[in-house]
């Protein structure tokens, strides 16, 4: 099974509403950006920490290199929709820098220690992206 018939397997799952297998729902949203070359819009599933009002999200892209292709989206156009549980908004997608993710990115890992493994292997600082309700 490839990466995408996976993300295609469980955005149907996480809108049908039901449980996601093998994932804990509640720390998964859908985000959705518009292609930065292609102007398409692109829904990838993935996990999310809670701050406050809005939501980060962490472009580990799995330890890869790169940051994953949603995050190029973003970078170009930070105007997203945001899915969460039974909510779907619009959000403006906002790159975290200095020491609001110096912040962040100890609380992440401290709760998802793989994230430091990711960093590790992909020989980059990963990015922290901010969702703030539009």
């Amino acid at each position: 099974m490839d990466l995408q018939q996976i993300n295609r397997r469980v955005i149907a799952q996480f809108r049908a509403g039901g449980e996601i297998e093998g994932m804990h729902r509640e720390r998964l949203l859908l985000l959705t950006t518009r292609g930065a070359r292609t102007g398409s819009e692109r829904t990838t599933p993935m996990m999310f920490h809670q701050d406050g009002d809005r939501v980060v999200v962490m472009a580990s892209n799995a330890g890869a290199r790169k940051p994953p292709d949603w995050y190029a989206n973003l970078t170009a156009t930070p105007s997203v929709t945001v899915e969460t549980g039974d909510e779907s908004y619009p959000a403006t997608a906002t790159v975290l820098a200095g020491e609001e993710r110096a912040r962040l990115w100890t609380e992440i890992t401290a709760l998802y220690p793989f994230f430091l493994d990711h960093e590790k292997k992909a020989e980059r600082e990963i990015p922290l992206v901010a969702l703030t309700h539009a």
